[in-house]
């Protein structure tokens, strides 16, 4: 019992020490990197620290303990106080605690520490932090300051009001003062730079003007609530929602999803409505979209994470959902089973992964129906490839694996890194005749060995430096690949003997409380070992420290399962959490719809320039046509390159102007639509008017339009569904 309470203090000791030496070092890295000298390597400097301040690695590791035991974190919400004041257009949702008490601990354990530890704080006074750790160390003072205002909740959300994204921020105010904090903590950070934040209450944001362009920070702090915005008509917008007490979101669909994650207790969660989002995303082709709908991806409805505790264990959940059964790609992922093929996989691995897929052969033709819809001759090689070996990569090849596809990463030590990957196989004989005829067309020989049982085939790969070699067997209906023959006969020993990473101690301590051994997929990971991967070119002594103590480990896993109409992630290990991702995907994608739309609007109006440009050349070419039509006449000439006439001018390229863009026709280019009309009188045109505008949009967008005097023009409306003459044109508000 001892022994084992020692096992376990250790493992836990060495996994925040490595945690600790990853994050501290990055930081110091970073610290100094300014004072670094010229053509001196990031690792030599690490490695100059560690040799300068002896001691500091194991003080690390003292101080990852005393964090553990000492740091308590926010208490899980059964339910917000914030959420039902979210806009009811909210399209992504993330909730985080106040992290400002645990901020205070870790600068208070910090601070006992540098007292206790010589080294530790020779090192942070005089070494590679020096400079920048004071502005450390006050920035979590100034963090648990603000802190301190705020209540237990602090939620960031994106949401679609009219044609912008909008993006805010929300928590309560629980002690008065806040607002002359802040604008002294801003004054303070600005120094003699321009703030780029202002605090207002609510009579200074009734009277306060926008700034235009200009976008900042804009945080209004009430009694009750302090909201920050990008803008000021969201702020107002919110502001008015308060005051009318409305509670809209929560009685929508992806409002009530969002109430239900809270349920049990959470202490961090995001969420974004997908359907809502790709319904904002402006639609390409009708090719392209058609693949979409195939695809299977059409039907994304909710992307959910939360982290919560479960039987006294934290765990994170994450939960991709399908508005109808999933199919095409969002289907390749099989129903959750045993995943056999780790029986192969060695609970020494630094990295394995498995995964079911329902088909592989059904999933080459999704792949080929896909590309062929942009690229009709994607797979011509590939068909010319078939002919000449006289056999079919579906047929033969794919058709006799049975989904299951085991990847492991043992050590990626010189000469050669080891590796395994295992195969679940339908016929065997048939595979291995397929086997023979692709090393046979490469010209490769196949040595093979007959051990226990068991045929073992070695290909030998020639190489400029030194030959590498492949080993391959089937064992119990599993194509096993390895790095060697010796890799893959211990893979046929550990599968015999049960001491496979499937029956490990390991691979069951990872499962996450309530889930099953079988799943859909498997991501398993050593962080130890793989820490110390990351060292080996910064701090090669130290990686070798840590890998030896590999063993004493805790790994991490994500479990994977697939169901009808979702996809759902389970994990235990916050060092391969993929929440975090999503944390910042929940607050970026308003954001990045922004992004998207800039983009096409910015386009647009460079075509338009470039439109109204070819027209200037166009009368000044052929002054008896006066202006071009439409945009075919100022297109190639769909007899070939250099034919230049004036029924095809070839001024514009064919993606904005080819044949079929006439007077009566629009072009499509980069999520707008192009029309060329003009005032013609015996065929010459006078006047000339061309419009941009929106393929689609449930929501006000910008169109665009300019004449002869070169002015582009817009207008905030719905797109347009004809063209506009170049007296309405004219009208329009200049292009600022």
């Amino acid at each position: 019992m001892r022994y084992a309470q020692i096992r376990q203090q250790g493992r836990s000791y060495f996994i925040k020490c490595a945690a600790a030496i990853a994050v501290i070092f990055v930081v110091a890295s970073a610290c100094g990197a300014q004072a670094k000298p010229e053509g001196q390597a990031p690792e030599a400097l690490w490695t100059q620290e560690l040799n300068k301040y002896p001691g500091l690695l194991a003080e690390f590791g003292r101080l990852a303990e005393r964090l553990q035991n000492d740091l308590k974190f926010p208490e899980a919400r059964g339910d917000s106080r914030l959420l039902p004041l979210m806009p009811e257009s909210t399209m992504s949702y993330a909730a985080f605690p106040n992290y400002g008490d645990a901020a205070h601990q870790v600068l208070k354990v910090f601070r006992q520490e540098l007292q206790e530890s010589s080294v530790l704080r020779d090192w942070w006074q005089h070494g590679e932090p020096a400079t920048a750790g004071p502005k450390v160390e006050d920035s979590l003072e100034k963090f648990y300051q603000v802190s301190q205002y705020l209540g237990g909740e602090i939620v960031v959300s994106g949401a679609m009001e009219g044609r912008e994204p909008r993006l805010l921020m929300v928590a309560e105010v629980r002690k008065p003062g806040l607002k002359k904090f802040l604008q002294q903590m801003v004054s303070e950070l600005a120094g003699k730079s321009k703030p780029g934040v202002r605090v207002l209450d609510p009579q200074e944001l009734a009277t306060t003007k926008d700034k235009g362009q200009e976008q900042e920070l804009v945080v209004l702090v009430r009694p009750d609530f302090v909201v920050g915005a990008l803008d000021l008509a969201t702020l107002r917008s919110f502001n008015a929602r308060l005051s009318r007490s409305s509670r809209e979101f929560v009685s929508t669909p992806f409002g009530q999803r969002v109430v239900q994650e809270y349920q049990g207790g959470v202490t961090v969660l995001a969420a974004a409505d997908l359907h809502k989002i790709l319904s904002q995303v402006p639609p390409g082709t009708n090719q392209n979209q058609l693949a979409f709908q195939h695809s299977g991806f059409a039907d994304l409805k909710y992307l959910v994470w939360g982290h919560k505790s479960v039987a006294g264990q934290a765990i994170s959940q994450v939960e991709l959902s399908f508005s109808a059964p999933r199919h095409g790609a969002a289907s390749w992922l099989a129903k959750p089973a045993l995943l056999s093929s780790l029986d192969f996989a060695s609970p020494k691995a630094m990295l394995a992964g498995t995964v079911l897929l329902k088909d592989p052969a059904q999933i080459f033709e999704d792949v080929k129906e896909l590309t062929s819809a942009s690229n009709s001759s994607a797979f011509a090689a590939l068909a010319q490839f078939e002919q000449a070996l006289k056999l079919s990569l579906k047929d033969d090849l794919l058709s006799q694996l049975g989904g299951e596809i085991t990847l492991e990463l043992d050590n990626v030590t010189p000469p050669q890194p080891e590796w395994k990957a295992i195969f679940g196989v339908k016929d065997v004989n048939r595979l291995q005749q397929t086997l023979s005829m692709l090393l046979a067309a490469a010209h490769f020989d196949a040595e093979h060995v007959d051990d226990g049982g068991v045929t073992y085939y070695t290909v030998r790969i020639p190489n400029a430096k030194a030959a590498s070699e492949i080993g391959y067997a089937f064992v119990d209906g599993y194509l096993v690949i390895g790095s060697s023959r010796d890799v893959v006969a211990e893979a046929v020993r550990l599968h015999r003997t049960g001491e496979s990473l499937a029956k490990s101690e390991k691979l069951l301590a990872s499962l996450p409380p309530g889930h099953s051994l079988s799943a859909s997929a498997l991501l398993y990971q050593d962080p130890l070992a793989m820490t110390a991967l990351r060292l080996r070119q910064v701090a090669p002594g130290m990686a070798e420290s840590l890998a030896q103590l590999a063993t004493e480990s805790t790994p991490g896993a994500i479990w994977v399962y697939g169901e009808e109409t979702a996809i759902r992630e389970a994990s235990t290990s916050s060092a391969m959490d993929v929440g975090g991702v999503l944390i910042v995907a929940a607050i970026a994608i308003p954001n990045l719809l922004r992004s998207r739309i800039a983009a096409n609007e910015a386009s647009a109006v460079g075509s338009v320039r470039t439109v109204s440009t070819a027209q200037v050349v166009y009368s000044t070419t052929y002054p008896k046509r006066g202006y071009a039509p439409d945009l075919a006449t100022l297109g190639p000439d769909p007899r070939g390159p250099n034919v230049y006439t004036a029924d095809h001018a070839g001024l514009l390229d064919e993606t904005l102007a080819n044949k079929s863009c006439t007077a009566d026709a629009w072009c499509t280019k980069s999520g707008y639509r192009f029309r060329v009309t003009a005032d013609c009188k015996q065929h010459q045109c006078e006047e000339y008017v061309v419009v941009a505008t929106p393929v689609d949009s449930n929501t006000r967008t910008r169109s665009f339009c300019s004449t002869s005097d070169g002015v582009i023009r817009s207008k905030m409306d719905s797109p347009l569904t004809s063209p506009v003459t170049a007296s309405e044109c004219k009208a329009w508000p200049p292009l600022q």
